[in-house]
């Protein structure tokens, strides 16, 4: 295929991806609606010293962070670079899709109640996916940029990485049952979407069969903890079950502080979007070792070196 001919197929999958065949695209209004909303009901609380719905004396809701003008645009923009990304990496995805479901050892997506399957399927793999995320530098790379927001709001759903794509192979299983393509991606965009909704300090627990069984705004505000009980825990897309079941779980206690350990106080888009990146690499430029340059790349985030493994100047 000559150059040509390829531009001008990335752009056909792109246009493809951002019409309304993709859910995320389709629920872009109610998006902007549902921000609005929460930004009346948080200016509400905040002329009258308190918020709307108050819950018990273990609420967390008190006080809520609420919008930030910057900080919000910031969030927006890497939205909308996130939705060009993942079309233009359709791009590269979609043929290993298709050569994987031609291999598949399983029929699954042809069965009674396949789809109500995938979803289950989806998120129980999103939760490995999110875990991994977090226990590995180069794939915290990805998902830093979510948590980079020190305010917690919906538009804060929406700050999304734009490198994703490092992590489409942990998918590829359903595929190999038998999921369809398309199966498998309205799956996750479903999945993602249940998301958009927990990113609140309007709304405080839910009853208790509804904490025990999904993913809440209860739960999800542990998840962007920067606190030191509140790291690293409850990866859970629509599932709170799968965080019960691996020991990931931590109730929501005390006042949350969101952001990151060091937050990077930075609202340009791009490089909120690949500073880690930036930093891995300045790492792995610097390290003596051949030791030290996986454990920057593959190690935990945060990984050094001992004092033992540092080589003498």
């Amino acid at each position: 295929m000559n150059p040509r001919a390829a531009l001008g197929r990335f752009g056909r999958t792109v246009r493809s991806q951002l019409r309304g065949g993709d859910y995320t695209v389709l629920a872009i209004p109610a998006f902007f609606a549902t921000m609005a909303i929460e930004y009346a009901v948080l200016r509400r609380a905040a002329r009258r010293g308190r918020i709307a719905t108050p819950g018990t004396d273990a609420s967390n809701v008190d006080e809520p962070v609420g919008y930030e003008g910057r900080d919000t645009v910031a969030s927006l923009a890497m939205g909308v670079g996130s939705l060009v990304a993942n079309a233009g990496y359709a791009y590269l995805t979609a043929p290993v899709d298709r050569a994987v479901y031609q291999r598949r050892v399983f029929d699954v997506g042809r069965r009674r109640w396949a789809f109500l399957g995938a979803l289950v399927a989806w998120d129980f793999l999103y939760y490995w996916d999110h875990r991994l995320q977090h226990r590995s530098r180069v794939f915290w790379g990805n998902h830093v940029a979510h948590h980079s927001s020190q305010h917690y709001n919906l538009s804060t759903a929406l700050r999304q990485p734009w490198t994703g794509v490092i992590l489409h192979w942990l998918f590829l299983p359903m595929l190999a049952a038998g999921w369809t393509p398309a199966q498998v991606a309205r799956a996750g965009q479903l999945n993602l979407l249940y998301q958009y909704w927990v990113h609140t300090e309007t709304i405080d627990r839910l009853p208790r069969p509804v904490e025990a069984v999904m993913n809440t705004a209860s739960h999800h505000r542990v998840h962007h903890g920067a606190d030191p009980q509140y790291l690293d825990r409850n990866y859970a897309g629509i599932l709170i079950v799968w965080d019960r079941l691996f020991a990931s779980f931590e109730p929501e206690g005390e006042r949350i502080h969101y952001g990151l350990t060091k937050n990077i106080d930075t609202y340009n888009p791009l490089r909120i979007a690949t500073h880690e990146h930036v930093d891995v690499w300045r790492d792995v430029r610097r390290a003596r070792r051949w030791r030290e340059r996986v454990g920057y790349v593959f190690g935990p985030p945060g990984w050094t070196p001992t004092p033992a493994e540092v080589p003498a100047p």
